[in-house]
């Protein structure tokens, strides 16, 4: 018979967590890196129409102009009628300018000489509204518009 006996015993060993804190902070930094965060909160509906020869846009050098009813949170005090939206506000079309000027002052200085606007109108909306749109650019000499669509075919309803 020996003298010293193994004790043998089947737990497992504790887990290290030596190294947690390290994987947390490089995953909380992974997510601060490539979350985008929202720039306006859109108040405007936005059924965009179909199209089948889209491109990327670069939204460095760009202004959007949000057209369509009021989301139904803010029909109680906008009404049902089409609404023009620019950032986080809703605008009329003679405040349009003004607008556009505070929205073009947060681009890069280089690329304010350079500025698209683009229009994201909603299927539904009234085209008196959009050429009322269209001729105030066209006053401010804002002539370089781009309308932005969803993929799809756009004779399929």
């Amino acid at each position: 018979m020996s003298k010293f006996t193994k004790k043998k015993s089947n737990e497992l060993p504790p887990v290290s967590t030596a190294s947690l804190p390290d994987i947390v902070f490089m995953l909380l930094f992974f997510f601060m890196v490539v979350t985008v965060m929202r720039d306006t909160e859109l108040k405007v509906e936005q059924n965009l129409p179909k199209a089948n020869q889209i491109e990327k846009l670069k939204k460095d050098r760009s202004v959007f102009i949000f057209a369509g009813k009021p989301s139904i949170q803010y029909k109680k005090n906008f009404g049902d009628e089409g609404r023009i939206q620019i950032g986080d506000k809703f605008t009329d079309v003679s405040n349009i300018g003004l607008a556009l000027t505070e929205a073009r002052g947060k681009l890069n200085p280089e690329l304010q000489s350079k500025v698209v606007v683009a229009l994201k109108v909603d299927d539904d909306t009234n085209t008196g509204l959009v050429t009322d749109i269209k001729e105030k650019l066209r006053e401010l000499n804002m002539v370089k518009i781009i309308y932005i669509t969803t993929s799809g075919d756009p004779l399929e309803q």
